[in-house]
């Protein structure tokens, strides 16, 4: 049986806005926080916030943010009971959870191995197939030569997408139309995995052209309870990184989100998942059925939209899951109310993607009713080149999609930020345009229909 503990204190291995949601968290449960920075990042709105903090290194992430031995040295000196690692960096490696338990301090996250199998895309598409879950068929590029690849490639049928194996955010994905570009961009891509990953491991899958993306939200304990709290449509994408998301889904039947929201748990027990999680699959909408793609074994970034929906902190379930607790929530217990959208505010030019860094020298923030954000910018503070390019996260919430719309135009209306260049405008188009508004849309939406 699990241990049940209460932490005193919890070190938040992240920056940006996720530091700031999770720290917030943490004191409304009487927790101590740790912030932990890079040199150039203690103007940080989390390092201002959190208790106690701690420079673990230089601007690079690698030196810094990816610095296991550093990150472990800040919480044995501040004597932290567990890591609460966020997203993206190091949530979703199974080597800092094993550092973690190696050093007796807990990694505020799914098993070990749940993170093993999870992580690699690959595997993972094999154990949702043998948990019942449809999958696309691959083709593993590992092992094989080029007239292998391209004869089950031909297979397949064109186009295709070229996926990493350890991959994420949109990073190592390339769609291919052209039988002659397979084996160069297979090159290319091997490279730009191992950069961006450690792990030049390439899988390739049938391109399905009028798809959704659509995921579920899991929450497990440690006793084998799995609950699900709806599904997210994150379907509007630029360069396979999601923009905006929206709950519930506007095109399904409920017929098909029981089938695919009973489908997520049903992969959750299989794997004796034990936090917070997210099961994405693929929708296709010309022949009504849904894919497994991944699973998610983190925090994700548009999880408001479900805390706004359902009335639930998922920051302080998955923490109080750490802690050896039994979820109190059952499935009957999940309603969800209204509809949500959530748009990422980023710093940079949207259209010709161009980056942008420097001093914000005003910073207006959105509010009213039904509306939510969840930022670390602040007026006077400076847009660092080294990080991810999210500044904010725009929530709004109504009792219908129009409605929720309707807020989110007036919020976005409400947004300034002068300095530097963001993707407001380009949020503004999306939300008005009539195929957004009617649902007439697909993956492809950006790429077709936002010059």
């Amino acid at each position: 049986m699990p241990t049940k503990k209460k932490y005193q204190k919890i070190l938040i291995a992240n920056r940006g806005e996720i530091a700031v949601r999770v720290l917030r968290t943490c004191k409304e449960l009487g927790i101590s926080t740790v912030g932990v920075h890079s040199s150039v990042d203690e103007t940080s709105l989390h390092v201002k916030l959190s208790d106690e903090s701690v420079c673990i290194g230089p601007a690079k992430s690698s030196l810094s943010y990816l610095n296991i031995p550093n990150i472990l040295s800040a919480t044995e000196i501040t004597e932290s009971d567990a890591i609460h690692p966020g997203f993206g960096f190091l949530s979703e490696s199974y080597i800092f959870a094993e550092y973690c338990m190696k050093y007796n301090v807990d990694f505020i996250g799914p098993n070990i191995e749940c993170i093993k199998k999870m992580g690699d895309k690959i595997r993972s598409k094999q154990i949702a197939q043998n948990a019942g879950l449809k999958v696309l068929t691959s083709v593993k590029v590992e092992g094989k030569n080029e007239q292998e690849i391209l004869k089950e490639v031909k297979c397949l049928g064109l186009p295709v997408l070229i996926k990493a194996s350890a991959g994420g955010g949109g990073k190592g994905m390339e769609r291919i139309d052209n039988i002659s570009k397979i084996m160069p961009t297979i090159k290319r891509l091997k490279k730009e995995a191992k950069d961006s990953f450690g792990d030049d491991t390439l899988f390739i899958e049938k391109y399905i052209q009028n798809p959704r993306h659509i995921e579920v939200q899991i929450l497990a304990d440690k006793y084998g309870n799995v609950i699900h709290l709806g599904e997210r449509d994150c379907t509007i994408q630029k360069s396979y990184q999601k923009i905006i998301e929206e709950s519930p889904c506007p095109i399904i039947t409920n017929e098909i989100r029981n089938e695919l929201c009973s489908s997520a748990v049903k992969l959750a027990k299989y794997v004796n998942y034990d936090s917070v999680g997210t099961v994405e699959f693929l929708f296709d909408q010309d022949d009504r059925e849904f894919y497994f793609m991944e699973m998610n074994t983190r925090i994700q970034v548009e999880h408001p939209i479900t805390e706004v929906l359902t009335g639930i902190d998922l920051i302080a379930e998955q923490i109080k899951i750490s802690q050896g607790e039994k979820l109190k929530i059952k499935q009957s217990d999940i309603k969800i109310n209204g509809h949500a959208i959530e748009c990422r505010i980023n710093a940079g030019d949207p259209y010709k993607s161009i980056p942008s860094s420097g001093k914000i020298n005003y910073y207006y923030r959105p509010g009213g009713a039904g509306v939510r954000v969840d930022d670390f910018i602040y007026t006077g503070y400076t847009v660092l080149p080294f990080y991810d390019s999210m500044l904010s996260k725009v929530i709004a919430y109504s009792h219908t999609r129009d409605e929720a719309i309707n807020k989110m135009k007036r919020a976005l209306d409400e947004i300034v930020i002068e300095g530097i260049s963001t993707n407001k405008s380009l949020h503004q188009e999306i939300i008005s345009d009539d195929d957004f508004r009617g649902n007439n849309y697909s993956t492809n939406f950006l790429q077709n229909k936002i010059k």
